[in-house]
């Protein structure tokens, strides 16, 4: 089968679970209940331990933004990968002084998507290490 909507199937994921209000209940209707999030070569499984993980991110970040950059989808739909860029406010991302300082973190994502459409697996890289050196160096 064939998917032609796989880019605004992620795309509908980013902008329900994170873009304000960020709605972590839609994590239940849209991925798999053996998701699998790869980031930084450490993997979260499950949708309740994805739900976890979301809400620990989203609470060292105030008014988080993920906008994607660009996405494209493979010949069936079963993949999209897409640039993104993060923008909020720290409060105590990876350990850091919650100073309400604006951040900014970029990253790539590639998803596995089922035929039916839900999400399968995410693998995730950022610009954490950046984004770190700017929170503790002082160079915003």
């Amino acid at each position: 089968m064939v998917r032609n909507d796989s880019v605004e199937l992620v795309h509908n994921f980013w902008s329900e679970v994170w873009q304000p209000p960020h709605n972590l209940d839609a994590i239940d209707r849209l991925v798999v209940e053996d998701f699998v999030l790869t980031s930084g070569g450490e993997e979260i499984v499950s949708r309740a331990a994805f739900k976890r993980w979301v809400a620990g991110f989203l609470s060292q970040v105030t008014d988080l933004h993920l906008n994607p950059v660009e996405s494209f989808q493979n010949a069936d739909g079963s993949r999209v990968v897409s640039r993104w860029v993060a923008v909020g406010k720290n409060a105590g991302i990876m350990g850091t002084a919650p100073n309400q300082e604006p951040i900014r973190l970029t990253g790539i994502a590639v998803w596995a998507v089922r035929a039916d459409g839900m999400l399968l697996h995410n693998w995730v890289e950022r610009s954490s290490w950046e984004l770190y050196r700017r929170l503790t160096d002082g160079s915003h």
